[in-house]
């Protein structure tokens, strides 16, 4: 048995302790902390978000569509009509929404190329990241589909394969650089409207699209099973771009908004029927501006 002094010391070293605790805690009946320790307990700034709303420059790559090709003349590119980086008031382009005109000739650059397929986008993006560019545009994946035959298409694992190393590209060398990835456009859709014209049907035996164009009047099985597997294709590639945009935070799909797009006559080039128009364009500029500038969920 411990003696009667013994006792003592050890409620006085307890109380001690106690003491001491119940200086530092917060909370019960203890006061507020004041002085240094109110300075430690300070909540943190929230943090800056990793999507910014208004980026201060822009650089688009992809194909056909974003060089304006046929909207303002035959076989031709119309840089000046891209939805991305145009400068036609009449399509009033995403750089010129985000950046305003003056900023958006000297902040804004495209590297598209008519005819470009998801293996070319690596080199695209090695381009646009030596300007630094705070958002990066891609709209690629039709000419994969639009082959000289179904069978000649990309398939769906290298159009994977060729999407991750072009995002791992552009990471390599811009890393806080933000995306917004356009779905590929509904080329069934395209060729239902365009095929009532005439005009359009002929540019099309020049070579555009002919997986889904070529034989345009033909409805037996054959040419019916062939559009369908074009389309397929398509719904394929963009589930891969959702996914493997998904895994980047820095990235934003369209959630299929263009491929879902309506496009009428007044939408397709009257060169070629196929084509965004310049009003078409407008559209695809509409539909980037509110993805990239929607509030962060």
């Amino acid at each position: 048995m411990r003696s009667r002094g013994a006792r003592a010391v050890l409620a006085v070293v307890t109380a001690g302790v106690l003491g001491v605790a119940g200086c530092d805690a917060v909370g019960g009946n203890a006061s507020e902390p004041s002085g240094s320790a109110a300075q430690r307990v300070k909540p943190s700034p929230s943090p800056t978000p990793l999507w910014d709303r208004s980026p201060a420059s822009l650089a688009a790559v992809g194909d056909s569509i974003t060089r304006g090709f046929d909207a303002c003349s035959l076989l031709k590119d119309c840089a000046e009509a891209s939805w991305a980086t145009g400068s036609d008031t009449a399509v009033d382009s995403l750089a010129v929404r985000l950046l305003g005109r003056a900023k958006a000739a000297s902040s804004s650059w495209n590297y598209a190329v008519t005819g470009a397929r998801m293996a070319d986008l690596a080199g695209q993006m090695a381009q646009a990241a030596t300007r630094r560019p705070e958002l990066v545009t891609v709209m690629a994946g039709a000419n994969d589909a639009c082959r000289d035959s179904a069978a000649a298409m990309t398939s769906v694992a290298d159009f994977r394969a060729q999407f991750e190393e072009a995002m791992d590209t552009l990471r390599a060398a811009a890393p806080k650089a933000q995306v917004y990835v356009a779905s590929v456009p509904n080329l069934k859709r395209l060729w239902s409207q365009g095929r009532t014209n005439p005009l359009g049907k002929q540019v099309w035996k020049l070579g555009i699209c002919p997986s889904m164009l070529g034989d345009a009047d033909a409805l037996d099985a054959a040419a019916t099973e062939r559009r369908d597997t074009v389309q397929e294709r398509v719904e394929a590639y963009n589930e891969v771009l959702e996914s493997v945009c998904a895994k980047d935070k820095r990235c934003r799909f369209d959630g299929g908004a263009v491929y879902e797009y309506r496009f009428g006559t007044d939408q397709l080039s009257h060169w070629d029927w196929f084509h965004p128009s310049v009003d078409g364009q407008a559209r695809l500029a509409d539909i980037a501006y509110r993805k990239v500038t929607a509030p962060t969920a």
